[in-house]
């Protein structure tokens, strides 16, 4: 792993996090009290700064603005982090801003009417977690991965934590990448994540590849980005799959 010398991580969210979420190395979850150990939980950490933008002011100024002939709603989000987006070294605010977006994007009135009626609350709430410490992943303008931990990987942490079988991780890291697979989540999805500094993008073509999400600058560049991560993601999977606790079914 490449690291850069950083103190431990500590964030206290609004509602308890899944204690198995220890079971990943370097996360320790005391109820709403989640404390990570870079050292241990990243498999690459270049970076401790992140780019965030007030959850309340994107709440406010950004989640009802619509899209016209003249702005589309990805000019309307760049807009937005251009004038309220700022750098930060507090990752325990990146969690706790992150928590707020998927909270909003994963929310218990979606599961009706949506068309996925597999989808539970216990699902959502796992997205949420999930989610939440992946917003510590960062790719720079570059397209160079500077952060990578074990989240990058949905289905392989959320089988470790949750001891979800192949098919199960598959639908929900479906439901993170792709929203709820229509244009108005699309268009949420991009608002929310201006909070985060950038709009969600993923590395795989379908739910087998696995080769994980992250919120990237706008800006950033795709073809490095694909190209740093297939150099890595495969003997980072097995290492996540190593904490397994039980055979998947």
């Amino acid at each position: 792993m490449t690291t850069i010398d950083t103190a431990t991580i500590t964030v206290e969210l609004p509602d308890a996090f899944d204690p198995r979420w220890s079971r990943l190395p370097g996360i320790h979850v005391d109820g709403r009290r989640i404390t990570i150990d870079p050292a241990a939980y990243f498999f690459r950490f270049e970076s401790n700064t992140w780019f965030v933008a007030d959850w309340e002011l994107v709440k406010a100024q950004l989640l009802d603005v619509a899209e016209t002939t003249e702005r589309a709603v990805e000019q309307l989000a760049l807009d937005f982090i251009k004038g309220h987006g700022e750098s930060t070294s507090d990752a325990a605010r990146v969690l706790a801003t992150a928590y707020e977006v998927y909270s909003y994007l994963f929310r218990e009135e979606h599961r009706e009417g949506l068309g996925l009626p597999q989808i539970t609350a216990d699902h959502l709430r796992m997205l949420r977690g999930a989610a939440t410490l992946m917003a510590l992943n960062k790719v720079e303008l570059d397209g160079h991965i500077s952060n990578v931990g074990p989240c990058w990987f949905f289905p392989a942490a959320t089988s470790v934590v949750f001891d979800l079988d192949d098919e199960t991780g598959g639908m929900l890291d479906e439901v993170y990448h792709g929203g709820w697979f229509n244009e108005h989540r699309r268009i949420e999805s991009i608002k929310a994540h201006a909070a985060l500094g950038g709009r969600l993008v993923h590395g795989c073509q379908s739910v087998p590849d696995q080769s994980g999400g992250v919120v990237a600058p706008y800006g950033a560049s795709m073809a490095n980005f694909r190209d740093d991560l297939a150099e890595f993601k495969a003997s980072w999977i097995e290492q996540v799959y190593a904490h397994r606790e039980t055979a998947a079914e």
